[in-house]
């Protein structure tokens, strides 16, 4: 493809290539495109790979050569969250459990040691800079995008397994980037489609959802992720990713962090929506974030161009000032540095490949209801399926049906939705055991009539619940997962049939 015409008249010198520096764009298909070969030759210091880059751990690997043939200290970035969030493992589910189950069991070595394992497998498929882990407290149980991503609703908690999470993953050599700074637990709007609002005085801000951050930045986090909500008690006017007060006067400032910033991805329309993307992006270098996510969806070699024209643009009007696009430019660099000269770190970590299932049996909360009864003989299972939010996305399976036809050979399942979704299930399961698998049954009222139906019917039905465990328990058993990661699916059925 022709590259897109450029206004600039002069080559890759310093500012173009601390604009391009600063961008960590993804990139569409499962090999290194020609135009990002180019671009690292220009000044590109960072890519990232989501889900549509991923078919195999080997691919992945083959992929990240590619790139490293062209910049040896290149940053590579992914979105890997483990448990529901996940890139590596997004055609199977992941490995391990989410921030949510690894609170639940509240062991920080337990956390350290899956995020030490995940950092070796990413490690050794040469990704280096992992956008995780959540610090937020899920003070919202109605929160729309953290839910099961974040540790729990206890700031202490959360502080503790956000500090343990950051050192086991840096153990292996991989960049950890605390988010979303700062903190977006207590919301009820998803920043992919609009601007969240935090209305809460600054004494409660302090108290609740600084300190993980304030714990992450103690145990050394390389980089921390702005998010895109809007904190009056901060800055009445502008989101955390565009605000100097947020990025630069607190983070800089106040808890003396002086590691790499990222924004959150800069497609969402909680910034490209209200601001713009281009503008967006020089407001948030402007504010004091050092690297740009921009890729979630499709970002291609012209979005690369234009940003990083928009950014140069911004220099030469006096927008932008000089020293602070060089100032991001070599926060990246430095990070790469330092994961290039810790890569060997990667080969002495041994493997421990079972830790995530152990984590996830140790997870469960069962609770046996009057009706409880050993599951023997095939069942079905019926899926109750809400609406995905974008960072989880649609391509991850999850459930237990996998796993409980393997254990109870004969059994069969369906996926059901609305507001007949009891009465549909009810006729599909034709007489059979029914096992009941919900997600967040607490946010979605059409869930719990589902279940108030089937529950009429059948006082025998199992239900698993694989979201945030606020509703009541009921069912026969009540089996809470605390999160929907594979390993979480295969620790519930295993609990089902053991009865």
């Amino acid at each position: 493809m022709t590259p897109p015409m450029t206004t600039l008249t002069t080559g890759p010198g310093t500012l173009t290539r601390d604009a391009l520096a600063v961008l960590q764009p993804g990139f569409d298909g499962t090999t290194a495109p020609d135009w990002v070969r180019r671009r690292l030759g220009e000044g590109l210091a960072s890519v990232a790979l989501f889900g549509r880059n991923v078919v195999t751990e080997k691919q992945v690997t083959a992929l990240t050569a590619q790139l490293r043939a062209e910049r040896d200290d290149l940053l590579v970035a992914i979105d890997e969250e483990s448990g529901d969030v996940t890139r590596l493992d997004v055609r199977t589910g992941s490995s391990f459990p989410g921030n949510h189950a690894l609170g639940a069991v509240d062991d920080p070595g337990l956390t350290r040691g899956v995020a030490r394992e995940l950092g070796r497998r990413l490690a050794a498929c040469g990704v280096n800079f992992d956008w995780a882990p959540s610090a937020d407290v899920n003070a919202d149980p109605d929160n729309p995008v953290i839910g099961v991503r974040a540790f729990g609703a206890d700031t202490a908690l959360v502080a503790r397994h956000t500090a343990a999470w950051v050192e086991g993953l840096q153990s292996t050599g991989v960049a950890a980037c605390t988010k979303h700074f700062p903190g977006h637990g207590d919301t009820n709007v998803d920043s992919h489609h609009a601007v969240p609002r935090i209305d809460v005085d600054a004494e409660t801000l302090y108290a609740r959802e600084l300190p993980p951050f304030r714990a992450a930045i103690a145990a050394g986090s390389r980089a921390v992720m702005s998010a895109h909500i809007l904190v009056p008690a901060l800055d009445p006017d502008r989101p955390g990713t565009l605000s100097r007060r947020v990025l630069t006067d607190l983070l800089r400032g106040e808890l003396g962090y002086q590691g790499l910033i990222v924004t959150d991805g800069m497609e969402m329309r909680a910034i490209s929506g209200t601001y713009g993307l281009e503008h967006g992006v020089v407001l948030a270098i402007a504010a004091g974030a050092d690297a740009i996510c921009v890729g979630g969806g499709l970002c291609d070699e012209a979005t690369v161009l234009n940003l990083r024209d928009a950014l140069v643009a911004a220099v030469r009007s006096g927008e932008l000032p000089e020293e602070r696009l060089a100032d991001a430019a070599s926060r990246v660099r430095e990070l790469a540095s330092w994961t290039a000269a810790a890569r060997e770190d990667a080969g002495t970590v041994g493997p421990e490949p079972e830790i995530g299932l152990v984590a996830a049996r140790r997870a469960l909360t069962v609770t046996r209801g009057a009706a409880a009864a050993p599951v023997t003989r095939p069942v079905f299972v019926a899926r109750f399926d809400p609406a995905p939010n974008i960072a989880v996305g649609d391509e991850t399976p999850w459930g237990v049906a996998a796993e409980l036809t393997r254990l109870l050979p004969g059994s069969a399942a369906g996926s059901f939705t609305g507001p007949e979704a009891g009465r549909e299930a009810l006729a599909a399961a034709a007489g059979r055991r029914v096992v009941a698998v919900v997600r967040d049954e607490h946010r979605h009222g059409w869930m719990g009539s589902a279940l108030d139906a089937l529950l009429a019917a059948r006082p025998d039905t199992v239900v698993v619940e694989m979201g945030v465990p606020q509703a009541p328990p009921r069912g026969a058993a009540h089996i809470a997962t605390h999160g929907a990661a594979r390993v979480c699916g295969v620790a519930a059925a295993e609990a089902v049939v053991a009865g």
